[in-house]
């Protein structure tokens, strides 16, 4: 029923034409996006056709015997427009598999986009999951907030929202991350002993590739220095944080509280979204992370990952 093609960056136009159209593909998925780290995976995404006409994408990674949703991206999945119907993506589902074992593959790993991505009801391929047999492996739970069901926030971080008033904090948009850098870095080696997943430069890339998608909030004090800031991925419906920190001084005088002030003002979006606050796999709760989040009115939504064999 369906032509299976391996993507080339001959057909680069008319995947991220079909994307731009699709109900649930954001920016992420655009080329230009995932092959900043082309070096890093070996890629097997793939485009389904039907009757001559491009009915879907899978942005994929191949390692070993495996077929993943792309490992370079927070979440993926099968890419589908609005015609796309459950018995098709059914069909759709058990020709790839068959495609894939054919490759040498005898295992995948899928991770769906979450539902407050989608401009549409998508979930036809997580049915199309537990028809395969799908475990779920992994449970990451992130703090949302719906622009129009805010929410009051607790009263320390209103406390932290009026010390940075009087300490005379102010919040701009900027797309220069290079004084932002340096604390983010800070933060992460301290507090979790790891590196930022993008290097600067790679995030300066893809900044000037997705211009109006990536947007620094940066927090600066009095005398114009940065002290702390939000780095924003901005999708259709998701006004996203990508990271987030704040200097010692920035958090004594509450820049994440001025920022998050800011970010909720914004009209243009349905859902903030904070990222996870867990790790291993979902195992272990960041309680101290996302006391904070939920300190602005958030609550939880979940990134999974899936898992099944091909026999």
């Amino acid at each position: 029923m369906f032509d299976i093609i391996r993507y080339t960056s001959e057909r680069k136009s008319e995947w991220d034409t079909f994307l731009e159209q699709s109900k649930n593909g954001t920016f992420l998925m655009k080329r230009d996006y995932m092959d900043y780290h082309s070096d890093r995976f070996m890629d097997c995404s793939l485009m389904f056709y039907l009757n001559a006409k491009l009915y879907a994408l899978m942005p994929a990674n191949i390692s070993g015997s495996t077929f993943y949703s792309h490992q370079g991206l927070t979440y993926g999945g099968l890419v589908m427009s609005e015609k796309c119907t459950t018995a098709e993506v059914l069909t759709l589902f058990h020709e790839m598999n068959s495609w894939l074992k054919a490759l040498g593959v005898n295992k995948v790993l899928y991770k769906p986009v979450p539902a407050i991505y989608s401009n549409m009801p998508s979930e036809e391929d997580l049915y199309a999951l537990f028809r395969c047999g799908a475990i779920q492996t992994t449970c990451g739970i992130s703090t949302t907030i719906r622009y129009d069901q805010l929410m009051k926030w607790h009263k320390d971080r209103h406390t932290a929202l009026n010390r940075a008033k009087r300490n005379h904090i102010t919040v701009r948009k900027t797309r220069s991350i290079k004084a932002f850098w340096p604390i983010l870095a800070e933060n992460l080696q301290t507090r979790h002993g790891v590196s930022p997943v993008h290097t600067l430069q790679e995030m300066e890339l893809l900044i000037s590739r997705f211009p109006e998608e990536i947007v620094l909030y940066e927090a600066v004090d009095a005398a114009g220095e940065c002290v702390g800031g939000m780095l924003a991925y901005q999708t259709t419906r998701v006004l996203h944080s990508q990271y987030l920190a704040a200097s010692s001084q920035g958090k004594k005088c509450g820049s994440i509280e001025a920022i998050m002030e800011t970010v909720l003002s914004e009209n243009e979006f349905q859902y903030f979204d904070f990222g996870i606050s867990t790790e291993k796999g979902g195992q272990y709760l960041n309680e101290g992370l996302i006391y904070q989040k939920e300190g602005f009115g958030g609550r939880g939504i979940c990134y999974n990952t899936y898992e099944y064999t091909l026999s």
